[in-house]
């Protein structure tokens, strides 16, 4: 879900900006060693899952997996999503430089909302109940994307009210794919690596008993 250069009023970029250094500065911190594997990793799916673009006007329609980054990586999905946005702007053109700031709050932050409302119930709850979580992770992630992107447009002039409902419209079948990828994504984390959502590790198979 990428804006293009030119299509912002100069303050929503200035304003995105300074929310992205922001929230960079606060994923850093909280990025430990133990994390950049993960934090590697999914930089690369998100990179890979939205290189196919649908053009909705100003923006663009395509799978982000936010949400599964926003439960894994907490505030590291800052960095982890910045990353794969440059690398899109630079070798491919999408979105642009001078907004990769907004489109990086735009999927970073709905990204971090999730994961603190979403990781908790997930650990404490059934694998049936944790999925369904998880579905709620990745849906409400792209809404919340697509929110942002509708009100970034919005805020640059009265010409972008018609395309940011549009985004908004056009996200929903996103919303739905992504809900399904994050619930199955969940299910299968806390089978085989549950420490990646905070849980504790599986005990190994064949454990000698006393």
């Amino acid at each position: 879900m990428h804006i293009v250069d030119g299509a912002l009023a100069g303050e929503v970029v200035i304003g995105g900006a300074v929310l992205a250094v922001g929230g960079l500065a606060v994923g850093l911190r909280s990025l430990d060693l133990d994390r950049i594997p993960a934090t590697g990793l999914l930089a690369a799916t998100f990179f890979v899952a939205s290189l196919i673009h649908v053009p909705v006007g100003p923006s663009s329609v395509h799978l982000i997996m936010n949400g599964l980054a926003g439960l894994v990586l907490g505030w590291a999905a800052f960095p982890a999503l910045f990353v794969g946005l440059l690398l899109q702007a630079i070798f491919f053109g999408f979105g642009g430089v001078t907004v990769l700031g907004v489109n990086t709050v735009a999927i970073a932050l709905p990204a971090v909302v999730v994961g603190i409302l979403c990781r908790a119930p997930i650990r404490r709850s059934s694998p049936t109940v944790a999925a369904v979580w998880g579905a709620v992770a990745g849906g409400g992630a792209i809404a919340g994307t697509a929110l942002l992107v509708a009100v970034a447009l919005a805020l640059s002039g009265e010409a972008f009210v018609p395309a940011a409902k549009l985004v908004l419209v056009a996200h929903i079948p996103i919303m739905i794919i992504e809900a399904i990828v994050c619930a199955a994504a969940v299910m299968l984390l806390r089978r085989v690596k549950p420490e990646l959502l905070g849980m504790a590790p599986a005990p190994a198979s064949g454990t000698a008993h006393a």
